[in-house]
């Protein structure tokens, strides 16, 4: 953002303006978001911010602190604009993480420029660093994202503002790219790779659906032929889990290995994912005969959770993906996502395989707190990625198998009919309008009470 000449957008499901960016010593401006935009525009007469946020998502910021008051002097600016982006069936959010910097350089993953996200790839039990705007502890988090300079970041331009003008925004024109745009302090895994953009956009209005991302997911399934290392923050998708599912009923099919959270976050969103991500893997490991399936949540020194936010896939060191999306009903049909993908056995792309396999590897050494070294010499050493990461886990910070927990009818049902994580925007409120809805509600809650499960104790 210190480099920026023209232009700055930012698109994403939340905002806090109140997040320290940090940054090497002696960098100009102030830390805190929301003052270093308004001092960029000051000292930049040139420079206009674009800020798009998901508007539900939006309430929120009425009750944090200074924040209302640093949006109202942001829409007091004449170069400084802002919107809430309503353009989305009842019940999607609009869920991109995007920015772009004069059309030159952009981040697009899994990360929100919100608090409760910063820490390092230590995941220390205790942090001093990892503290709310508010002074608030909180618990260690896993992201990813990616920053990219060339012709994608130009595309990922075109994305923002397609979205700025759907959202209600003015028409903006490309910014003219003028060099080079790296920033000097980040080291770039890949050079002169070619990098696909993929996306998920409901129907609305006069829109047809865009389904790349559900796409994309289930021909990388269907392709692979050694292993599939994914993190997602879900997983309650039924279409990936029954693309997995053929695989693992081939005698020579692929390895796949899913690192989640221990449980999803919020008081909405365990009814909801976990409770699904229990009745796939329940039916999945019943297919799983030649044991090719692992899912595993990582936790720190001290047995505390890791909260994985993290959207990634890696395809025989041959593809990564990562983006906005999870694995799950909703970023497949019903909200908005942005992914990118790096494809190695594309034309001019062979020399990725090195790079994709060190971010392999590199992630198997944070989540096991080993070297990539080791992480490299035992799968050399057993060709199978599960058999790797179950040699080398260990008391202290490490991955644990995942247990499917005993479900009580009503977390089956809901899980079952798909409530909170519906198949798409026709398919959101269908069972409250046939009547089934509260009937199948009724039912779940009646043999609950009749067993005595879930009674004030």
């Amino acid at each position: 953002m210190l480099a920026a000449r023209r232009r700055i957008m930012l698109i994403g499901w939340d905002f806090d303006a109140r997040i320290r960016l940090g940054g090497p010593p002696g960098l100009e401006g102030p830390e805190k978001l929301g003052d270093l935009i308004l001092w960029l525009v000051e000292r930049r007469p040139e420079l206009e911010v674009y800020l798009l946020r998901w508007d539900i998502g939006a309430i929120r910021t009425l009750f944090r602190g200074t924040t209302i008051f640093t949006l109202m002097r942001w829409m007091w600016h004449d170069r400084i604009h802002t919107r809430l982006d309503a353009a989305h069936p009842t019940g999607a959010s609009h869920h991109q993480k995007i920015v772009v910097i004069d059309d030159c350089f952009a981040f697009c993953g899994g990360i929100d420029m919100t608090s409760n996200r910063w820490d390092t790839r230590d995941h220390r039990d205790r942090e001093p660093r990892r503290r709310s705007p508010g002074g608030k502890p909180y618990a260690p988090w896993h992201d990813t994202t990616t920053a990219l300079q060339g012709p994608v970041a130009a595309a990922l331009g075109e994305l923002a503002r397609d979205r700025w003008l759907a959202a209600g925004g003015k028409g903006l024109e490309p910014v003219p790219v003028a060099g080079e745009c790296w920033p000097a302090s980040l080291t770039p895994d890949f050079d002169k790779v070619r990098v696909a953009i993929s996306r998920s956009m409901p129907a609305w209005r006069d829109s047809r659906p865009v389904l790349e991302i559900e796409r994309l997911y289930l021909d990388l399934i269907a392709r692979a032929r050694r292993f599939i290392y994914a993190e997602s923050q879900y997983f309650s998708s039924r279409r990936i889990a029954e693309a997995i599912a053929g695989r693992l009923e081939e005698a020579d099919g692929p390895e796949f290995v899913l690192v989640n959270p221990a449980a999803s976050h919020g008081w909405l969103e365990p009814i909801a994912m976990d409770t699904a991500r229990a009745r796939l893997v329940e039916g999945l490991r019943r297919l799983d005969r030649h044991g090719r399936l692992r899912l595993y949540h990582p936790v720190t020194e001290g047995g505390g959770p890791i909260y994985v936010h993290a959207k990634l896939m890696v395809v025989d060191d041959e593809v990564l993906h990562v983006g906005s999306s999870n694995m799950n009903n909703r970023s497949m049909r019903l909200d908005t996502e942005c992914d990118v993908t790096i494809d190695a056995t594309l034309a001019g792309n062979a020399h990725a395989t090195a790079g994709i396999a060190r971010i392999r590897a590199g992630l198997l050494a944070e989540h096991l707190d080993v070297s990539p070294t080791r992480i490299d010499d035992v799968f050399a050493a057993t060709g199978s990625l599960i058999r790797t990461i179950d040699s080398l886990r260990s008391v202290g910070r490490s991955l644990v198998p995942y247990q499917v927990p005993h479900l009580h009818d009503v977390e089956k049902w809901l899980a079952d009919n798909e409530v909170l994580d519906p198949d798409g925007p026709s398919e959101m409120f269908e069972n409250m309008t046939q009547g089934k809805l509260l009937r199948g509600l009724r039912q779940g809650l009646a043999r609950v009470r009749s067993r005595g499960v879930g009674k004030p104790g």
